[in-house]
């Protein structure tokens, strides 16, 4: 039986790649394309970009709708930058402490204070990288911090000053307050500042030449727009990354912050699916890799989301079990499924012209769940 498998798996592949491979692959990928045009004229986002990696080939990669959903407004391509939001935590934050930790320069079990003393405030002395990584850290989620804080080091220091709501370890609470920390952490062990850090590491090495912080004012034109910010009532020029604390941090945070295109981020998601190499390249080891993706309690690895084993994942029905990937609040995804050897990476800007607009819910499941059934990976 298990032969049988094996040998309809092979031909199941070899006949995808000859598909593919004769133009027959718009035919297959037609459910695919009206999902997403039903999706625009349904108003879950105006504009959406969609990359498919299937044995590391990109076998479909398309852009939908317009910056805006004004009939005027420029329609987007594949080559739109979109903010990544909450992307920048796996990207970004975790793929630099993989290579620390890796190498030794940073240690994912020591208390954060070891690397920030003043984390160490109003009983955070036992809080770990791990706990940040994993949010269980027992950090708040979430606090405005525009409505109290006016600096970058005004922020900082409100987040030293938090009480936690429970001990590390004790619950899961996913916190931007952690991964801001963690992206402190980073500058403290390198000198450097996360968008230096990343482009040495990563976007520069990867040729990821559209994947930045704080776009040029010559490149804005061209991103699609998020929400309409009437919060911002600081007295100096906003950045124009949709989180407000991200903003606040002049737009290269640990949490948020990064734009980048689903081409870049093909890219990225190849490297990871080939175990942290690309081009005779190595960024990380295999076995880092696996100690980052593997399932935690409450169905979080290390700086990832996994597939939930109970309920709805928004990676749909069919990806499997050791899955991994991450959302953004602007409504952009990228999940990896190692044992189909899939990635589907989705970039919108959902949050235009209001974050109220949540039908990007639906949406997610129903996206990969199509990708799914085009490719005939539903075994």
């Amino acid at each position: 039986m298990k032969r049988y498998i094996r040998i309809h798996v092979l031909l199941s592949a070899f006949m995808l790649v000859t598909f593919l491979n004769t133009g027959a692959a718009a035919e297959r990928f037609k459910p695919l394309e009206a999902l997403m045009k039903h999706s625009i004229a349904d108003g879950v986002f105006p504009s959406a970009s969609i990359a498919v990696i299937y044995k590391d080939k990109v076998v479909f990669h398309k852009a939908f709708g317009r910056l805006t959903y004004s009939r005027s407004s420029s329609p987007v391509d594949t080559s739109t930058v979109y903010d990544l939001a909450s992307l920048t935590k796996p990207l970004v934050t975790t793929a630099i402490i993989m290579q620390l930790s890796e190498r030794d320069s940073l240690d994912i079990d020591a208390p954060v204070s070891r690397y920030i003393p003043e984390f160490a405030r109003n009983g955070k002395e036992n809080v770990t990288i791990k706990n940040l990584l994993l949010h269980n850290s027992g950090l708040i989620a979430h606090r405005f911090f525009i409505t109290t804080c006016g600096t970058p080091e005004e922020v900082m220091q409100a987040i030293y000053n938090e009480k936690l709501l429970s001990s590390p370890g004790a619950s899961t609470s996913y916190s931007d307050l952690g991964f801001i920390t963690l992206g402190k952490v980073i500058e403290q062990v390198t000198g450097k500042n996360l968008e230096d850090n990343f482009h040495a590491r990563f976007s520069q090495p990867l040729a990821m030449n559209s994947t930045l912080f704080n776009p040029s004012s010559s490149l804005r034109p061209g991103i699609p727009p998020t929400e309409e910010d009437t919060r911002w009532t600081i007295r100096k020029p906003r950045p124009l990354v949709h989180d407000h604390n991200a903003a606040l941090l002049g737009g290269i945070a640990g949490h948020a912050g990064l734009f980048s295109t689903t081409g870049d981020l093909a890219v990225f998601a190849t490297m990871l699916m080939q175990e942290g190499e690309y081009n005779g390249a190595r960024y990380f080891k295999p076995s880092t890799l696996r100690k980052f993706t593997e399932r935690y309690p409450g169905s979080r690895a290390l700086g990832w989301d996994l597939r939930s084993l109970n309920g709805r994942s928004s990676s749909g029905d069919y990806f499997s079990p050791d899955s991994y990937g991450h959302l953004g609040y602007t409504g952009t995804s990228i999940w990896i499924d190692p044992q189909k050897d899939l990635a589907v990476i989705a970039l919108t800007n959902r949050v235009y012209p209001s974050s109220k607009n949540i039908k990007i819910r639906k949406f997610r499941p129903l996206l990969h769940n199509t990708v799914i059934k085009c490719l005939g990976l539903e075994e």
